[in-house]
């Protein structure tokens, strides 16, 4: 009997050709593999019943990075194969295959790493079939040694054996090196000087341990590292890099240091061991003595496991727990040229450790969190990009999405696979805006996918926008953001039809004409509509009001109290400047750079503001979040609110509780009451409104979308009220339910025009 098979999936460069190989021995089959540009291509010829066990195997013991998407067989007559081979990799015409993420140095690795005896001893380059770079090192597919970054290292003669071995776990890794002919480490100081050193991860420990910030090489880019147990050197990081209050992630050696830093459950325990090494956001123990300039004003540490050799032998020659940040100036992408990092992180860095293999494509780190029991990615990144979605939809063009304009990512479509792009970041600046280009001329070229259509945000003047809008020969939709949130969290979830949408963000841009952001949409992949929403504000003086939300909690005081406001005995209108309010207070009367506004994120910045523990800004978010850090989670009060009856929608009227909340400062409240009944007010609020819809519509299905459900005890109340009163309740998972999620849903959307 003689068989062909062709699989599609993650099947290049995590050990698979070696694994049919030594099955397909263990079996007594003759043939061949070899990877292609559409998978991995196998003959078989043998009994049916060898064969008919082959079969069953390869699905049920491939390697374990291995993600098969679909598997055809044919059977036709035997060719008269004398053994079973693995051949060499064939191109065709439409080439398209997906590529392995990087993967976290395996077991095996490590033991050889710190092994003295082995060859590879201390080498910070070691990796297998089942573990190091991919996705960063890949130019073109297949996923061949000549097409990647490590073409230029000629392996030496035991490298070559391994590599040519079926029967050894580096054959084919295409990574695979060693101390005499792989790529090496160098240490550079604050001018790029090279410094002479016997062995430099020794001296980085030095370094490090005297307070140093040190610019590390990695996977996707440069980090910055530092002792995060000393305040001095925290604090000289921050003042480098302007980042005054966003937290910083940290990196321990193992799980139990991360257990003495944090609490942490079963689940968070098996992502942060596991093979992709994500950031993940832990609870604090209050008594491990961290600087508390790395996370201020947090309940959290964003902690990741090395996931490099070069990382193991840090943390485990220094003894450190390291703040482990993204090597960029803040606002900017994460560095990976040398010469870049030597340019824009001087000043930054007191020394910098290189090396010679070139990254191709930035990544920056991913980061992720447990909630009740199942992984939320918040920054889909490295380790889980390239892996594409799997959709039930099959999208009859070729799409790009080009996202939103923060968090950005973006998306190309082929067949019912969705490949959702890496963290782009902000595209506010050019060096952003180069890196989104880069990432899609790159996602085009190595999943062969030249789109016919192109989505993009309704704001005109989002650069990923003007981008899409600027191309020629393409079909163009624009697709509204609060629809596109909601669409994305369904194919996150696998489901289609009407649903009640509940959009929350910041910041997006209405069919008005105005800013939207407290959405309620009845919607389905290809329409909208508009069923409810908070109450429109305005923001005096546009962005400046989104980083100095006082501004907007004093509009909402003014609107409510009128003149009357500068006589509530609060300490928010004692620390106001009059002066400069009066000069506010003109332009929102006269309506000039005063947009008005139904977010919901910038209602939680001003209560921020209101009850006095945030009036300025530093990174997006940071009102809100550490509003929600301030919380009394046992608290089970909740102000009033208003629905008012529009005719073709209701609008949520907010005066009640701003009114309750002013009441509870003039009764000096403690802050986390506050902070605790205003969450249970909104929680309320989204019940009452889907009550209210689903009595009119017979919906039940009620799908949870926007960066606002980054806040897990807003999610958890909302989930809860929900769920006891018989909805369905969907969030995001795979897909971040930030405006990284929105190229998803861009992506469906257009399908549906399309």
């Amino acid at each position: 009997m003689f068989l062909q098979i062709n699989i599609k999936g993650i099947v290049q460069g995590v050990g698979f050709r070696p694994f049919i190989y030594n099955l397909a021995k263990k079996h007594n089959l003759l043939g061949y593999v070899l990877n292609n540009t559409s998978g991995v291509s196998i003959e078989v010829e043998g009994k049916r019943s060898s064969i008919d066990k082959f079969l069953k195997e390869i699905k049920c013991y491939a390697p374990p990075q291995a993600v098969i998407f679909e598997i055809r067989n044919n059977y036709i007559e035997p060719f008269g194969y004398k053994d079973f081979t693995i051949r060499d990799s064939e191109d065709h015409e439409g080439k398209f295959v997906p590529i392995s993420p990087e993967i976290a140095t395996c077991n095996d690795c490590l033991k050889e790493l710190f092994e003295p005896s082995d060859r590879r001893y201390r080498y910070s380059f070691i990796n297998c079939t089942n573990c190091g770079p991919r996705f960063t090192i890949v130019k073109d597919i297949p996923y061949d040694r000549k097409f990647t970054t490590m073409a230029p290292f000629i392996m030496c003669e035991k490298c070559q054996g391994e590599y040519d071995n079926p029967e050894d776990r580096r054959f084919h890794a295409q990574p695979n090196a060693c101390p005499d002919c792989g790529p090496g480490l160098s240490l550079l100081n604050a001018e790029g000087a090279e410094i002479e050193v016997s062995d430099v991860v020794t001296e980085v420990c030095g370094l490090l341990k005297e307070g140093n910030i040190i610019a590390i090489k990695g996977l996707g880019g440069y980090h910055l590292a530092c002792d995060a147990l000393n305040k001095d050197a925290v604090s000289k990081l921050r003042a480098r890099k302007y980042r005054e209050y966003k937290p910083f992630a940290i990196m321990v050696k193992d799980i139990e240091t991360a257990k003495q830093i944090c609490y942490v459950n079963d689940e968070e325990e098996k992502i942060l061991k596991g093979t992709i090494r994500p950031i993940v956001l832990l609870r604090k123990r209050p008594e491990y003595p961290m600087s508390e300039d790395v996370a201020p004003r947090q309940n959290y540490y964003g902690l990741m496991l090395p996931y490099t050799p070069l990382h193991h032998l840090i943390l485990a020659e220094s003894g450190l727990v390291l703040v482990m940040t993204s090597g960029n100036i803040s606002s900017e992408p994460i560095v990976y040229y040398d010469d870049e990092a030597l340019n824009r992180l001087k000043g930054i860095a007191d020394y910098f450790v290189v090396h010679n293999r070139e990254i191709n494509i930035r990544t920056d780190d991913p980061v992720s969190r447990v909630w009740r029991g199942k992984e939320v990615i918040l920054r889909r990144s490295r380790g889980y990009v390239p892996y594409p979605l799997l959709l039930s939809c099959k999208f009859k063009g070729r799409i790009l999405a080009c996202g939103a304009e923060l968090k950005n990512t973006f998306c190309l479509t082929r067949d019912n696979y969705a490949f959702m792009s890496h963290h782009i970041g902000d595209i506010e600046n050019p060096e952003t805006l180069t890196s989104f280009e880069r990432g899609i001329e790159h996602f085009k070229r190595i999943f062969n996918i030249e789109p016919t259509c192109v989505a993009y945000d309704l704001h005109p003047e989002y650069l990923s926008t003007k981008y899409a809008r600027s191309l020629d020969g393409i079909h163009k939709i624009g697709v509204q953001h609060h629809h596109a949130h909601i669409v994305s969290c369904m194919g996150d979830n696998g489901i289609d039809g009407e649903v009640i949408g509940v959009s929350f963000d910041g910041t997006g841009f209405g069919t008005d004409g105005r800013i939207w952001g407290g959405e309620f949409l009845i919607c389905d992949f290809s329409d909208f509509k508009r069923v409810a929403h908070l109450e429109y504000t305005p923001l005096p003086g546009g962005e400046k009001a989104i980083k100095e939300p006082w501004r907007i909690a004093a509009s909402y005081l003014k609107r409510i109290y009128k003149d009357n406001m500068f006589d509530l005995d609060i300490d928010f209108i004692k620390g106001i400047d009059k002066n400069k309010w009066f000069m506010i207070e003109k332009i929102i009367d006269k309506g000039i750079n005063s947009p008005m506004t139904s977010s919901a994120g910038r209602l939680f910045d001003a209560v921020s503001a209101l009850i006095g523990i945030r009036q300025e800004i530093y990174y997006e978010g940071q009102a809100a979040i550490e509003l929600e850090m301030a919380a009394n989670c046992k608290e089970e009060g909740s102000y009033h609110f208003d629905l008012k009856d529009l005719g073709d929608k209701t609008e949520i009227a907010l005066e009640p509780t701003i009114r309750d909340i002013v009441s509870d400062l003039l009764d000096k409240v403690d802050t986390r009451i506050i902070s605790s009944r205003f969450h249970n007010t909104i929680a309320d609020i989204i019940l009452k409104v889907c009550l209210k819809i689903n009595k009119t519509s017979g919906i039940d299905r009620v799908v949870l979308s926007g960066g606002v459900f980054q806040n897990m005890l807003l999610l958890n109340k909302t989930f809860d009220l929900l769920d006891k009163r018989g909805f369905k309740v969907y969030s995001h998972h795979r897909v971040p339910p930030n405006d990284g999620g929105i190229s998803l849903g861009q992506a469906i959307i257009a399908f549906s025009f399309y």
